[in-house]
């Protein structure tokens, strides 16, 4: 009977433990998100919002803004995405090797971006690629360029500092994934690996890379999701030009939600579309890296 009396309270106690955490959750993420999708079937701005079904969502394909946002959000993903994965991928490996001395200080290094304050390295990027900044004088001093370029007034050049910006603050923090995975390599498979004569290269390719897979897929698809929902450094850098040039979908929700007129229930639809986006790429990936089940 006591043994009876003391499994009821233990599974009404671990009942109690799930159902806490459960309801935070739903209050927290679900419901905002069940409001968001009922805002975005209204039209209006303040409290004069009525029920408007899937216009929000016609619109989308008809707004020239969007499409814009969306054309330089997907343009900042297929560039900067590839290319720090694979910058992670080359530290992580080089600041594995057991002869490497000061290994800690270089992954100090290249880590500190990452919790590097945004409104202080927006601030050295601005005064690095000003007209009249460093990068401009040493450009001209070794005669690569004739004149300075401004490079914030050029859509072309504003684009690729967004891509160098957010390339510099997030491969530090997806290598300490590839690190921590090479860690877990068991060193007996490289040995014998370099016993039946393969070479460094070949090793790479054929034994690190598979066992990477795994993290090359998480780093893929979170880099993937924070470039979707890229804010920061488009409107501490450039606030989205010149011209719209290189404003982002979240720069443009900001924008119809505070800087505009209030549309909140359009904006609610903007912000599904990145949600869709998200699903839609996510599931390449996973099907690409052979998770689909």
């Amino acid at each position: 009977m006591k043994n009876k009396l003391f499994y009821k309270k233990g599974v009404i106690t671990g009942w109690l433990f799930i159902a806490i955490p459960t309801l935070l959750i739903f209050f927290f993420s679900f419901y905002p998100m069940i409001q968001a999708f009922l805002l975005s079937l209204q039209s209006g701005s303040g409290t004069g919002l009525t029920f408007s079904g899937l216009a929000n969502y016609r619109r989308l394909f008809s707004d020239q803004t969007f499409l814009t946002a969306t054309k330089n959000t997907l343009i900042f993903l297929g560039f900067q995405v590839p290319v720090m994965v694979l910058l992670a991928m080359f530290f992580s490996v080089q600041l594995n090797q057991k002869t490497l001395k000061l290994k800690g200080l270089f992954r100090t290094i290249i880590f500190l971006p990452a919790v590097t304050s945004l409104v202080a390295y927006s601030m050295v990027f601005k005064s690095l690629f000003a007209t009249n900044g460093v990068v401009n004088a040493l450009l001209v001093r070794l005669s690569i360029v004739s004149e300075p370029i401004a490079f914030f007034s050029s859509p072309f050049w504003a684009k690729v500092i967004i891509i160098l910006a957010i390339t510099w603050r997030w491969t530090g923090y997806n290598m300490i994934f590839f690190l921590s995975a090479l860690q877990n390599i068991d060193p007996a498979i490289y040995e014998a690996a370099r016993i039946d004569g393969a070479s460094p290269t070949k090793q790479f390719f054929k034994i690190t890379v598979p066992l990477l897979k795994p993290v090359i897929l998480f780093s893929a698809v979170t880099s993937t999701i924070g470039t979707l929902q890229l804010f920061d450094e488009p409107m501490n850098l450039t606030q989205g030009g010149p011209g719209n040039a290189t404003s982002t979908i979240s720069q443009y929700i900001y924008n119809l939600s505070f800087r505009y007129t209030p549309d909140f229930g359009y904006a609610s639809a903007v912000s599904y579309a990145i949600v869709v986006m998200v699903i839609f790429f996510s599931m390449i990936q996973f099907k690409i890296g052979g998770e689909d089940k």
